[in-house]
């Protein structure tokens, strides 16, 4: 069967004027690939956090619809939180891997959902050390390929035992251009944040800046993640020295910056294309599914921050009253705050949850995100800029604040609402902080229909959302990934 891949024009990314388009089984002289016979085995092993966990199981699902066969490592506790997401069951297989003990590590920490931030550094120490697990199960399995993110390690070991490694990057590839870019020379100096305020010399024209605040929290990559390495290194490291590099986007999307990353790390970078969550065969929680079904279509706010953003407590205060303020129903899904004495409750501001009773909910336990972007209530979502977040919200209708907490959630932030001007990202002061007015200006801005900002937003939302779930759009790219894989195989 001989299918083809048809990619916009030069490769631009989508400024206001440029309309997505895809022709599926056609000629092109970008991509073209003919289907081979051949099944992979591949063995996963992200990072022990749930957000990349889930990424690189979303790709699994759609390698395994082909025949492919995936053996996931995985802590036990993970296993049975992803087990749900599983579904190919004959073909995806958990393995389980025993956290190593590390001191200071609380003995049941399996994931970063377990742990506060200050201590990821020794769950990356406690990956770090399964690496003779990992090398025992390699050769037991015998897979074509390992795809892994932050264990640096695993390129060199797979090369030892035949194998060929994939880094399949949970951020973007204008992140991945942008902060780690060989260009900037980074091991060779002591890296200062106005290093990192300008993007290196051959980066695409974009709209893509770091302001000085951002700048000093990600210079901090040179600080310890692991032991005896930095997170700097560990990522360069993987960069350099896999034998090719996998994104979740498309090259119609990010087409500059995936030539950008390939050029500069001079290996093959394979795009998986969207990567769309299937819908969960769950239904939503009653109280939750009961809360929205009683407001219009479109007019509730909806604030998720992931398993693993937690905002300070002056922070948190000033986010819920801002989405107070707008005077809009919402519904608010947040960890306890840095300071809270272990509740939420015990964290709100004063007065708040009279104030909106019957009209503001706020949650502190795990919600069901994909379900509630899909209901039609949602007209709003505030979001930390999550990859997984934003994905999920792409191929929904509601409008989008840009909220980044850290990392390469503010280059996502800038290339949603800059580069593809989708929605609206909340102003901060020159410290990084956020204010009450400043969430109630982003969200009345976009959820006004008369307003010029909100109007773009939602003109270019709809383009790219009818774009992502276009006819044979995914199915083509996860083809020509499995085509690029066979490649690499030679």
């Amino acid at each position: 069967m001989n299918c083809y891949i048809y990619t916009c024009r030069d490769f631009a990314v989508g400024g206001s004027g440029y309309k997505p388009k895809f022709i599926g089984f056609q000629n092109s002289n970008i991509f073209q690939f003919r289907m081979s016979e051949k099944r992979f085995h591949i063995v996963m092993y992200p990072w022990f956090a749930l957000g990349h966990v889930t990424s690189f199981l979303h790709l699994s699902n759609k390698l395994a619809e082909r025949g492919h066969r995936i053996s996931f490592l995985l802590p036990p506790k993970a296993i049975s939180k992803c087990q749900p997401l599983n579904l190919y069951g004959d073909f995806i297989s958990f393995v389980p891997v025993m956290v190593p003990r590390v001191d200071g590590l609380p003995p049941d920490a399996e994931t970063t959902a377990d742990i506060p931030f200050q201590l990821h550094n020794l769950l990356m120490t406690a990956m770090d050390l399964t690496e003779p697990v990992v090398e025992a199960h390699l050769i037991n399995l015998k897979p074509d390929f390992v795809f892994f993110d932050f264990t640096y390690w695993l390129p060199a070991l797979s090369l030892k035992l035949g194998i060929k490694s994939l880094l399949y990057c949970t951020i973007s590839p204008a992140a991945v251009g942008y902060l780690l870019s060989p260009e900037r020379k980074l091991l060779e100096k002591t890296l200062m944040p106005a290093d990192l305020m300008e993007p290196p010399l051959n980066f695409p024209q974009s709209s893509i800046k770091l302001r000085a605040h951002e700048a000093r929290e990600l210079a901090t990559v040179t600080k310890p993640y692991g032991r005896n390495i930095s997170f700097l290194e560990r990522q360069l490291r993987s960069l350099s020295e896999c034998d090719a590099i996998g994104f979740k986007t498309c090259i119609e999307m990010e087409g500059p910056y995936c030539h950008y990353v390939e050029q500069q790390f001079g290996k093959p970078v394979i795009l998986a294309g969207p990567v769309v969550p299937e819908s969960p065969t769950s239904v939503l929680d009653e109280e939750i599914s009961k809360i929205l079904d009683n407001h219009e279509a479109g007019s509730v706010v909806f604030c998720a921050f992931g398993s693993e953003c937690i905002l300070k407590k002056d922070q948190f205060q000033e986010l819920l009253l801002g989405l107070e303020l707008t005077g809009l129903p919402f519904l608010a899904a947040l960890k306890p705050p840095i300071g809270a004495k272990g509740t939420i409750e015990s964290a709100l501001p004063t007065g708040v949850q009279e104030r909106v009773k019957g009209k503001g909910y706020i949650y502190d336990n795990w919600i069901q995100q994909l379900l509630i972007l899909k209901h039609p209530a949602v007209g709003c979502f505030v979001t930390h800029c999550g990859s997984g977040s934003l994905s999920e919200a792409m191929v929904n209708t509601c409008q989008l604040v840009l909220l980044p907490n850290v990392g390469d959630q503010i280059i996502n932030a800038r290339l949603m609402g800059g580069d593809l001007k989708v929605g609206v990202e909340v102003e901060k002061s020159e410290d990084g902080l956020f204010t009450r007015d400043g969430i109630c200006k982003a969200v009345k801005a976009v959820m006004d229909d008369d307003s010029e900002v909100g109007k773009e937003a939602r003109r270019n939302h709809n383009k790219w959302k009818d774009f992502l779930l276009s006819n044979g759009l995914e199915s083509t790219y996860i083809d020509a990934f499995v085509n690029k894989l066979h490649a690499c195989l030679g």
